[in-house]
């Protein structure tokens, strides 16, 4: 595992400028509607805006607890408009003792391949900070920081949204292996809110029905390593080509069936796409909205991001269907964790600080 991590360190390299990427406007990404105090932050908009900051802080005063709680919670929702959208997530230290904590959250465990770093994992708190420019979401933070007494940031992560726009509903972006990410999103709200909203009678607390499941995951990729293989090969290594389309030419748009290749002479069994989602007809129970980042000459990487109203049927079951595939030797997970987004409102503050 020592060898692979520095393979990916030595081989990680820098992919195409942030310079000459075009973004979309965040008016046409991130609209306002009447309903938009109604939308739950991290899934409004059919795409994220197209840059972000994440803020992983630690709880230095157990007995403030709630004083922190409720001006975090103040801090947040006062950046949350115009071109900013921000919300907070919870982990599981966030949670006093006498108030139980969804049923899912826990410290995000290690899966195969990861060589999780502690000072890039977990947190009481994250805060989530997007914005149509870096400069904004740069302010939109250090205000919010500015705010917040007896905190200690464990870890901080800037990300970007390269070619980030919507087709056919749904948000796409390019990854830095050259891939479009983003066509396993649903396009109707009624699908989104299926897969990534907490709903009563699942055996939550009261105060979490409509929050999301919040999964972070910091993945160094070898991109010196990936650019060496063809296009074909890496094509195979997904599962797709690079504009989305399908390796048997159904249209990005559409779903394949595996069935009809069950030796993979087609699409590879250990193909990304096919590992994690064996039966494109019932895709995985959860909302990806992911960040390049890229913090040096020798790492860039993802900052993977999921929303799921069920850890274990949607990030989970995902992560151990993916032990195996043929990219993991490119990548390299070292941080980020499980968090829980409150539902809209303040109702869930009460609760968790009694009034």
């Amino acid at each position: 595992m020592t060898s692979r991590r520095r393979l990916l360190q030595a081989s990680a390299a820098v992919a195409a400028g942030a310079g000459g990427v075009a973004l979309v406007g965040a008016a046409a990404l991130h609209s306002d509607c009447p309903e938009r105090q109604e939308v739950p932050a991290h899934l409004r908009g059919a795409a994220p805006l197209p840059y972000a900051q994440l803020i992983s802080l630690d709880l230095v005063s157990q007995s403030a607890h709630a004083d922190i709680l409720r001006i975090a919670y103040r801090a947040i929702t006062s950046i949350d408009k115009g071109d900013i959208a921000a919300w907070l997530a919870l982990g599981e230290g966030a949670f006093p003792a006498r108030v139980g904590r969804p049923r899912h959250l826990k410290k995000m465990p290690l899966f195969a391949g990861d060589i999780l770093d502690p000072a890039q994992s977990h947190g009481d708190l994250l805060l989530h900070i997007t914005g149509s420019t870096a400069r904004a979401v740069q302010h939109a933070a250090e205000r919010t920081l500015r705010t917040l007494p007896q905190q200690h940031v464990r870890w901080r992560m800037n990300g970007i949204r390269p070619e980030n726009r919507i087709e056919g509903g749904r948000g796409l972006a390019q990854n830095p292996f050259h891939f479009t990410e983003g066509y396993g999103n649903p396009a109707a709200d009624e699908e989104v809110t299926e897969r990534a909203i907490v709903k009563a009678g699942h055996g939550e607390p009261s105060w979490a029905v409509g929050g999301s499941y919040q999964v972070i995951r910091i993945i160094q990729l070898a991109t010196g390593f990936w650019d060496r293989d063809t296009v074909h090969e890496q094509e195979r290594i997904i599962g797709r080509r690079r504009e989305g389309r399908w390796l048997d030419g159904t249209p990005s748009d559409e779903r394949p069936v595996f069935a009809s290749d069950p030796h993979g002479k087609i699409t590879p069994l250990d193909a990304h796409v096919r590992r994690a989602a064996p039966d494109r007809r019932n895709p995985p129970p959860m909302i990806r909205r992911s960040y390049n980042y890229h913090r040096n000459p020798d790492e860039q990487g993802l900052i993977f991001c999921c929303f799921q109203r069920d850890l274990e049927k949607g990030f989970e079951a995902v992560q151990h269907r993916l032990e195996g595939e043929a990219m993991a030797k490119y990548t390299l997970t070292i941080g980020g964790g499980y968090f829980f987004v409150p539902p809209p409102g303040d109702a869930w503050l009460r609760a968790l600080t009694g009034g």
